[in-house]
Formats: C-alpha cells, sequence, structure tokens
C-alpha cells in the first residue's frame, strides 16, 4: 500500500508515456508490414508487452532495444502456435489480437486471467464468422478464451455491433487488407469510444492504407494489401496526462503535458476542454498543454467516447461545487474491473455522494475526506485516486503496482509533482 501526502506542489511541467492505444496498434500493423519496422517512444508496459509477446508466438521477429523496438513484418505470415496464447488482463490485445488470428496460420487459443474470461467478445466472434472464420468462445458464454482458426480469409460484408467496444471494429480493420476481397464492415449498434477507431485508421494511414468511411456507420477497406515498413514514432498518451491536469485542477497548480498539442486524434485530448468548462486555465502551446486550476464548478458531459477518463473526472468532480453527470459510461463495467462501481464504492467511502443512474454516473461535490482506496487490481482506479491525496490527508492507495499495466513509472512523475 502507498499512503499519498498532501504537499505543496509546484507549478511544473511533466513527461508521460506513449499512447497506449497507437502503441498497440503499431506493433500489430509492423508485425503485419512488408519489413523491419523501427518504432520509438512506444509505451513499454504490461499491456503493450503482452500485445508484443503474443506478437512472437505468432512468428513476428522483434529486437527490443532501450530507445527503440525493431519488429520485422512477413508480408501478413504467421506461425503455427500449438500453445495457448496467454494476454493476461490486457482488453485490447484480446479484442485486436483475436482478429489477426484469423489471417494466421492453424489453430489459435488466446486467453488471459480470471477478469479477462468475464469480458464480452461475442460481437467480434460474430464478426469474424460471417467471413467464414471458425471464432468461438470456449466456454460458450460470449468470454475468452477464444479459439480461432487461422487461413485464407476470403473477406466480405460484416454486420457488427460496437455497442460494447469498438475494438472489434478495430481488430477487424486492421486485419482487412490481408483479406482477398477487403472488408465493408456496416455497424449495426454503437459504436462506444469513437475516438478509438479513428486511432486505428490514423494508424493505417501511416502504414499506406486507406480506408473509405461514411462516418462511423459504414467502413470499407481494399483486400490483397500491405502495410508500409518504415520509422513511426508514437505519440504521448492523453488518458495519462490526464491525472496530471486533475492534479493541477484540484491543486490550483500550473502543471505541463509536454509535446502533446490539440491536434491529437486521441479522444482524451478533450478532457482539457471539459476541466476549462469547470473553471480551469488552459493553455495551448506548440511544445504541450497546461492546466492552471481554479474554483471548479460541475458539469454535465458525455463520455462515452472518453471511458478512461471518468475515473479521472469523477475524482475532480468530487471537489466542484454542484452535481456532476458523466452520461453514457455503462459500458465502464465490463472494463478492467466494473470500473462504475469501483468509482461509486472509492468515493463513497470519502464521503461523496456516487451513484449510477441508468447509462450515467453521478458526482455531487462536497468535502472529501480520507480513505484506503481498493484498487480492485485496476490501474485507473489507483492513479486516479492518487490525485485526491494531493489534497486530503488520509489517501491509501492499495496494491499501487498495478500501475504497471499501462503506466510504469507513474509514482516517480506522481512524486516529481511536490515542492520538496
Amino acid at each position: 500500500m502507498l499512503k499519498i501526502q498532501p504537499e505543496k506542489i509546484k507549478d511544473n511541467a511533466v513527461t508521460v508515456p506513449g499512447s497506449k492505444s497507437y502503441t498497440h496498434r503499431t506493433f500489430i500493423a509492423a508485425a503485419l508490414s512488408d519489413g523491419q519496422c523501427n518504432i520509438s517512444n512506444w509505451l513499454d508496459s504490461e499491456d503493450t508487452n503482452y500485445t508484443l509477446a503474443a506478437l512472437k508466438q505468432f512468428g513476428a521477429p522483434i529486437e527490443k532495444k532501450s530507445d527503440k523496438l525493431l519488429i520485422t513484418g512477413r508480408h501478413g505470415k504467421m506461425d503455427q502456435h500449438d500453445m495457448p496464447i496467454h494476454i493476461g488482463n490486457s482488453g485490447t490485445s484480446m479484442r485486436l489480437l483475436t482478429a489477426y488470428a484469423a489471417i494466421g496460420k492453424g489453430r489459435y487459443v488466446l486467453t488471459g486471467s480470471e477478469r479477462m474470461h468475464e469480458r464480452p467478445i461475442q460481437d467480434l466472434l460474430d464478426g469474424l464468422q460471417q467471413i467464414g472464420v471458425y471464432a468461438i468462445s470456449k466456454n460458450n458464454n460470449g468470454c475468452p478464451p477464444v479459439e480461432v482458426i487461422g487461413d485464407r480469409v476470403a473477406g466480405g460484408t460484416i454486420h457488427l455491433n460496437c455497442s460494447i467496444s469498438s475494438q472489434f471494429l478495430s481488430g477487424l480493420l486492421l486485419i482487412a487488407p490481408y483479406t482477398e476481397q477487403g472488408l465493408k464492415i456496416h455497424v449495426t449498434q454503437g459504436p462506444v469510444s469513437k475516438p478509438y477507431i479513428d486511432i486505428t485508421i490514423d494508424i493505417m494511414s501511416r502504414f499506406g492504407i486507406d480506408v473509405t468511411r461514411d462516418g462511423y456507420q459504414y467502413f470499407e477497406v481494399p483486400g490483397c494489401r500491405t502495410y508500409r515498413c518504415g520509422k513511426y514514432v508514437v505519440e504521448p498518451d492523453c488518458s495519462q496526462a490526464g491525472y496530471f491536469w486533475a492534479a493541477a485542477a484540484i491543486t490550483g497548480s500550473e502543471i505541463k503535458v509536454k509535446a502533446i498539442t490539440k491536434d491529437s486524434k486521441q479522444g482524451d485530448i478533450r478532457f482539457t476542454d471539459i476541466l476549462a468548462s469547470m473553471g480551469c486555465n488552459v493553455i495551448h502551446g506548440t511544445d504541450g498543454i497546461t492546466v492552471a486550476g481554479g474554483n471548479l464548478s460541475a458539469v454535465e458531459v458525455d463520455m462515452a467516447d472518453m471511458p478512461d477518463l471518468v475515473p479521472t473526472l469523477a475524482v475532480v468532480a468530487a471537489f466542484a461545487e454542484g452535481t456532476t453527470m458523466i452520461k453514457n459510461v455503462s459500458h465502464l463495467k465490463v472494463k478492467e474491473s466494473d470500473r462504475l462501481s469501483a468509482v461509486i464504492n472509492e468515493l463513497t467511502k470519502m464521503g461523496i455522494s456516487a451513484v449510477s443512474k441508468g447509462n450515467d454516473l453521478i458526482v455531487t461535490g462536497g468535502r472529501p475526506h480520507g480513505a484506503t482506496i481498493e484498487t480492485y487490481n485496476d490501474h485507473r482506479i489507483a492513479m486516479s485516486f492518487a490525485v485526491a491525496g494531493l489534497v486530503i490527508p488520509g489517501i491509501t492507495i492499495l496494491n499501487e503496482n498495478c500501475v504497471k499495466k499501462s503506466f510504469p513509472n507513474f509514482w516517480d512523475v506522481f512524486n516529481g509533482l511536490y515542492v520538496r
């Protein structure tokens, strides 16, 4: 456990790691490419290393160095792998790699942690089955472990439900160039988390593949194409930046997150707009984005496209005047933990009213007090509630090492905020 000390915070400029979403997708495109890819500023974390280890098991040559990563693509070719491929509780890895396995060679089983075996994936399996891929939930419950038989995929038309996760769509888009006829994908429900689809398409474009689309309802990708090898730089992670912008908001300090600009395609960049509407001053620079805290007021905001920052906003809302309504976030129940219940439980421990009503989370600001925070082995719960400890005494974070899932040096960066 780790006790957070509410000490004076200095105005600061921090560096956060590369984007987790961009890292996963860059790894997969590189492994499918036509040669050696030189990748820099990738996120080196538990989740992304699960993807990297799995790609090795699929046969991608990978060389990891201190400042760069070399992944050599094999024009979409993969090896057989008889043993189960274990990917922990990395939902992104599971969903993207289930699609990836469909264009592989032979039978693959993808499995993970106990929590992973509770996370739904049936809509993706249904999509794969529509184009002739054998893809099933081994326990017949719509959740991992999954069994996929990889082979040449003709392609065709898919009607896909994306009401639970946009990653189902992203997985299919990433493999579409390696089908014979390409894919035409009609989204029947959703999608949630739309900006993550934009990230997928951005990666495909950087690797030389264009996607035809009609908003978020129809996508078309030609077949018999190959991703182009080259040098790729992963941009900093806006989800991770959010913890430090939130720290500025509740402490009244001024914190810049370096190397992120308003031009980012990451949906979480909009968190700065939310903080501005709550009373913060946001400064957009060419070398980063700065948030300066102010008197915080409640907001009503749709967070369907920013699920990773819901716990962070909920903690900020605890210090705001009035009742904040965070709308359309019921899909948080199937994240690394049931994040809706986790946030409500821990805010309640701190003396803050937090309830779930329909698809919404409602937080009434007040005078939060110290508490021992159960993290549910969820990195985002640990990092979000640590921010509260900068202001109020008595915040203790249990299982603080769960941050390694996405931000291994979080506590070093966090401790650098203090005036010492």
